[in-house]
């Protein structure tokens, strides 16, 4: 069955497997100790953080091991805006940052801090200069993740690096998409990342602080990790991470030419199989084994259950918010179609006959879920009817039925006539535009309604 949800959790890589097998061996005892045990311990703990260390691009003695990626972005940015508060409580983010860096900013701001949100364009990258501008005396910290997590847009971390640096700001980096493709352009702060996303085992993250940012650990600390992630490591796991990481990182170059080949087929090809289909992300500047497309009139979860029933495991929108019926933050903020929006992202390995026996299967799943949902044809709508203006109440209704509705009545009021939709699924207020570009209809707005939001749309053609 072929897995293509890597950006999730990449499946354990077979470094990663002996590595972790030969440390529950050798590994078990406590590397804080004198005895020999101990000192064996030890010296697998050192030998992982220095090949861990080569790899992220920093000193041995700036990376601690965390219990998580997630647990590294919570405790960076605690740390860092705890260390700096002096220069004040503002914190600059992305505003398609990992749920983690989010939570962390609302955190903040309960706290009476605050939080400035860059918006990005409709490929999800921040704009370095609309970034810088976003810096001010009183920010102690910026966050920017190297790759988006659910498109793979690379965001352009040495520009915003350069304007922290120019207005004194430490930058976290969040590298958990890219660090097993290669290092992160230099200037960063303070970095992070997790094993999983590169074929370690789950519940080892990466915290780098380099030297002289100023940092105070929140919470209660002790002797281990720099005082940065207390407790008895894991360091079978630990162990295992550090190894795959190297591992991965020899086999970079070859495995990314390889699958951004593969993912370039797909980029081209959805297109031309399936109709009503957008693209979103970068289409350059990505990382090579991710693409992330939405198909109009389908709903994400029934095309991830039918996927599955045909053998392919693949994800919809981003992973921390596929179970809530909000589209997800990233899309909400590239202002891309939403719905049936599927995320491909293949691990290493992955076959050109999967990525065939994928692209043979899709164009009949969409359509059959499209069909059971009431989808229109794609035929012109009719001449149109004699009223100038139509309201269409799709309260209560979700994603994609009110653009389905929107579709069929289109037709219904002449050319230059307006369709008002209510709705209340937040869903409708990216893909009622969304659907207006691709058919050539003109986006009037939205306006507040007695129940829900009123969008507003004059038909064109």
């Amino acid at each position: 069955m072929p897995y293509f949800d890597a950006a999730s959790a990449a499946p354990l890589h077979p470094v990663a497997r002996q590595a972790l097998l030969a440390a529950l061996d050798e590994g078990w005892a406590d590397p804080a100790r004198l005895y020999r045990e101990g000192r064996r311990a030890r010296l697998l703990l050192d030998a992982a953080r220095e090949a861990s260390a080569e790899a992220v691009g920093c000193r041995p003695d700036e990376l601690a091991f965390t219990p998580s990626g997630t647990r590294a972005l919570h405790d960076g940015i605690a740390g860092a805006l705890a260390g700096r508060r002096r220069a004040g409580r503002h914190l600059v983010v992305s505003a398609v940052e990992h749920s983690a860096v989010l939570h962390s900013g609302d955190a903040l701001e309960a706290e009476g801090g605050s939080v400035t949100r860059v918006p990005v364009d409709r490929s999800g990258r921040v704009d370095p200069a609309g970034y810088a501008a976003a810096l001010r005396p009183d920010t102690a910290l910026a966050a920017l993740q190297s790759a988006n997590h659910e498109v793979g847009t690379e965001q352009p971390v040495a520009e915003v690096a350069e304007a922290c640096r120019e207005a004194g700001v430490p930058l976290l980096v969040d590298a958990a998409q890219s660090l097993g493709w290669g290092p992160v352009a230099p200037g960063w702060s303070l970095l992070t990342a997790s094993a999983h996303k590169w074929g370690g085992p789950a519940g080892v993250g990466l915290l780098a602080v380099r030297k002289g940012v100023r940092f105070a650990a929140r919470g209660p600390v002790d002797e281990r990790e720099s005082g940065r992630a207390p407790g008895f490591p894991d360091l079978p796991a630990v162990v295992a991470a550090a190894a795959s990481l190297r591992a991965v990182r020899a086999e970079a170059a070859e495995e990314a030419a390889r699958l951004r080949a593969l993912v370039d087929r797909i980029r081209a090809r959805v297109p031309e199989l399936i109709p009503d289909v957008e693209i979103v992300g970068d289409p350059v500047r990505r990382l090579p084994h991710l693409v992330t497309f939405s198909c109009l009139y389908v709903d994400g979860e029934t095309l991830l259950h039918a996927l599955d029933r045909e053998g392919f495991s693949v994800s919809s929108g981003s992973s921390c918010t596929s179970s809530t019926l909000e589209p997800s933050h990233v899309l909400r903020a590239m202002g891309v179609l939403s719905e049936g929006n599927v995320r491909v992202s293949l691990p290493r390995g992955a076959s050109s006959e999967d990525v065939e026996a994928f692209l043979g299967v899709l164009p009949g799943v969409v359509a059959s879920v499209r069909e059971r949902l009431g989808a229109p044809s794609d035929a012109a709508p009719s001449a149109g009817g004699t009223a100038e203006e139509l309201v269409l109440d799709s309260l209560g209704k979700r994603c994609p039925i009110p653009v389905i509705e929107l579709a069929k009545v289109i037709g219904d009021v002449p050319v230059g006539g307006v369709v008002t939709v209510l709705s209340d699924d937040e869903a409708a207020r990216l893909d009622i535009p969304a659907w207006c570009e691709m058919r050539s209809q003109e986006y009037l707005g939205e306006r507040p309604a007695e129940r829900g939001v009123a969008y507003q749309v004059r038909r064109r053609a």
